[in-house]
């Protein structure tokens, strides 16, 4: 009997052709709608995505239009505050009718809570999600008297991408989450992958001559800082050197309280701190639970810096196992990896120049052309 071979996840879904087939011109009048703008503290690298594709998008001769909670900066793109950081959610339709009035396009980011932007604009929309929320809701708001929230949110979540986008594209960020869309019930000809982008970082910084480790990210509980701490004192006798943490958010007083000798927090830096501290460090050290791409991982590994993180979704797409970094099953895995490559220099060399030739591959010029080219095909297939 003929043995089965399974289909390869990167395989498995569409992706945005970088040379598509003739397609009716794109959208010219396309709105994002999303939590937060660039701008906003607690921005990440869903922001950082949705901004480099407006802009690139508006680069192109479109007028994009940003809609989102919080504060509203200036950019070369419109953009405009809908409310507050929750309240927006609820105001998201008449802000909409107020302050845009009408579009070719509406794109709806979908990170947890949904906006259910096709149950009420009339036009053809897009969705938009860098994971799937689905084991982040209990951790969020864990038991006790909150679980009922994290019940609800989830179920919102799994609804709005079922049901209220049963006729739109779904935008993947990746392999894994275009995986987790399906274990959910999104049919497979409906979901496109777009992967994330970097910026060509320029000139190289100095490496740093001591043991430097780095972790970048907002600093809420799946991005487990907290683990990261733990592993720290049985890498640190082993290894010695600088554990330095870039990123604040709710988390970072408990983790402060939780940090051993040898750690530094950084807070927020600007983009050229960022990038002298990537270039410096010997590792990135990504401890999350989950995420849609890792996009920090992929500008890491454009200076040459390879990553340690766990064999989790969006990760394990990010990170080429034993070519750009290393991906874990455990915490003992994580700590001995992390170990073994601060002790080698020679491996480290290998593995950050493949990262940097892999991270090459991804650039946000990219991004944009196979984001248009979806664009296209949703207005294409549009029927009211």
């Amino acid at each position: 009997m003929p043995q089965h071979v399974p289909v390869p996840l990167r395989a498995a879904f569409p992706r945005a052709p970088q040379h598509p087939p003739a397609l009716p011109p794109p959208p010219r009048r396309i709105v994002f709608l999303a939590h937060r703008d660039l701008g906003n503290p607690a921005a990440g690298g869903s922001e950082l995505l949705v901004d480099r594709l407006a802009d690139g998008l508006t680069r192109l001769g479109h007028q994009v239009t940003l809609l989102c909670g919080g504060p509203a900066a200036f950019r070369d793109y419109r953009v405009v505050s809908a409310g507050g950081e929750y309240g927006h959610f609820l105001r998201a339709r008449s802000a909409f009718a107020r302050q845009v009035g009408d579009c070719d396009l509406l794109v709806e980011v979908c990170n947890g809570m949904p906006y259910f932007a096709p149950m009420w604009h009339r036009g053809p929309t897009v969705c938009l999600v860098n994971h799937v929320h689905t084991d982040l809701w209990k951790m969020r708001f864990g038991g006790g008297p909150l679980a009922p929230a994290a019940r609800i949110g989830r179920r919102l979540e799994h609804w709005a991408l079922t049901g209220a986008q049963r006729r739109s594209l779904l935008v993947a960020v990746s392999p894994s989450t275009a995986h987790a869309l399906r274990g959910i019930g999104v049919e497979r000809d409906r979901i496109r992958v777009v992967h994330n982008g970097v910026e060509d970082p320029g000139p190289r910084a100095d490496r740093s001559p001591e043991p430097l480790f780095v972790a970048v990210g907002r600093l809420v509980e799946y991005k487990r800082i907290d683990l990261l701490l733990r592993l720290w004192e049985r890498v640190r006798p082993v290894t010695g050197g600088r554990l330095v943490i870039v990123g604040d958010g709710p988390e970072r007083r408990r983790l402060e309280q939780l940090a051993g000798p040898g750690v530094e927090f950084k807070g927020h830096v600007s983009e050229a701190e960022k990038h002298r501290l990537l270039c410096a460090a010997w590792l990135l050290l990504h401890p999350s639970a989950v995420e849609g791409w890792g996009l920090v991982v992929t500008e890491a590994a454009a200076r040459e810096t390879p990553s340690v993180a766990f064999d989790v979704p969006g990760l394990r797409d990010s990170v080429v196992h034993g070519e750009t970094g290393v991906l874990a099953h455990g915490e003992s895995s994580f700590a001995a990896a992390w170990c073994t490559l601060a002790l080698s220099s020679h491996r480290r060399e290998l593995m950050g120049k493949t990262a940097r030739d892999h991270a090459a591959r991804y650039r946000w010029s990219r991004t944009v052309r196979q984001f248009r080219v979806v664009a296209s095909e949703a207005v294409r297939g549009f029927a009211p």
